[in-house]
């Protein structure tokens, strides 16, 4: 299911973003939707443009369950690690991971006025991860590896 899943959500972000760039050109906006608001030039524009439109929302429907779901595990184990109580069984965890994590997402989609915005945060705190310090973790545990063995 989740393999069908992100395939299709895949295909439709991969299809959304090739045909943006081959109807718009360079003059493509990085939210491809706000492109559709102005007449296309084509005949049966605006029957096109609802297409896409209804294409994205499948894609959205398809893809926040997936990421919803590992986020909410994520989550679950570092606001409550030492619960012995899985999550699908605690309805109150469950509950309040739920609203939170939606509340959350809601008022960000409402705020941010341009979804490039949330990419360039994203970008540069996983370029800082991956460049100084996910390396640094990975050899202080080696090191405390080592020494274990070492004085063992």
């Amino acid at each position: 299911m989740i393999r069908t899943s992100l395939g299709l959500c895949a295909s439709i972000f991969i299809a959304t973003s090739v045909f943006g760039y081959l109807l718009f050109g360079d003059d493509t906006l990085s939210d491809v939707l706000s492109n559709f608001d102005a007449d296309l030039g084509v005949p049966y524009s605006q029957v096109f443009a609802d297409m896409v439109r209804v294409g994205y929302a499948i894609h959205i429907m398809l893809v926040f369950p997936l990421l919803h779901f590992s986020l909410r595990l994520i989550l679950d184990g570092l606001l409550f690690p030492r619960v012995t109580k899985p999550l699908v069984l605690d309805n109150r965890r469950f509950i309040s991971l739920t609203l939170s994590v939606i509340g959350i997402s809601w008022v960000v989609a409402c705020y941010v006025p341009d979804i490039w915005d949330v990419f360039q945060i994203t970008g540069s705190t996983v370029g800082a991860l991956i460049a100084f310090i996910i390396p640094a973790v990975l050899v202080l545990r080696y090191l405390c590896l080592f020494f274990f063995l070492l004085y063992q």
